[in-house]
């Protein structure tokens, strides 16, 4: 049986997930295919959704535009499809946005426990990187922070698996893993490893 993933290609760093994707699969000897998503109709095919980085109220909008939103929702309520969200997609999964969110009125999935705030590290550091610990991982991943948003509040059902600069950057729950940077844009695979190891 072949791995369908989608990846929601409405903008970002979609074409790293893709071959960061492909990669990994071939490097777990799965067969997989990835998907990218633009419109509605595909979202029902796919075992799992990658929401990539990029300007989240861009992004939700078009998605909820082209019913990706409800498509989305529809399939963690009716399957538990597994999603990974990158900076924007972690905005995108959070339930709730701190007034900065709140004030662009931009559309949520609403899945994960999480309050999320936009450019959580200032805007005068848009764009850095560090060595990262992770509870999922024995050696440091190096992350790349761009505009990075950060979780401010979980409820007890959410797993932080890393902070920095005493934000919430990487957190899981359930099928749900949503990270504050951006493990596409290094040669470095852990992250898209561990989410079809451990999801699909």
């Amino acid at each position: 049986m072949t791995t369908k993933i989608g990846v929601i290609a409405i903008q970002g760093a979609v074409e790293e997930h893709v071959v960061a994707l492909e990669k990994s699969l071939a490097e777990r000897g799965e067969r997989g295919e990835v998907l990218k998503i633009k419109q509605r109709g595909l979202v029902e095919s796919c075992d799992a959704i990658v929401i990539p980085g990029g300007e989240s109220t861009t992004i939700g909008r078009l998605m909820q535009r082209e019913h990706i939103i409800e498509e989305i929702k529809t399939a963690v309520a009716e399957r538990d499809i597994p999603i990974l969200g990158t900076c924007a997609g972690l905005v995108l999964l959070a339930k709730e946005g701190d007034e900065e969110v709140a004030k662009t009125g931009q559309p949520l999935l609403g899945l994960m426990d999480v309050t999320v705030k936009r450019n959580a590290f200032g805007r005068q550091r848009e764009s850095f990187e560090v060595s990262l610990k992770m509870s999922i991982f024995e050696e440091p991943f190096h992350a790349v922070f761009i505009r990075a948003p950060a979780i401010t509040r979980t409820c007890e059902n959410v797993e932080v698996l890393a902070t920095f600069d005493e934000h919430t950057v990487a957190a899981q729950q359930g099928n749900l893993l949503a990270l504050s940077f951006h493990p596409e844009l290094t040669d470095d695979r852990r992250i898209h490893h561990y989410f079809l190891e451990t999801f699909l």
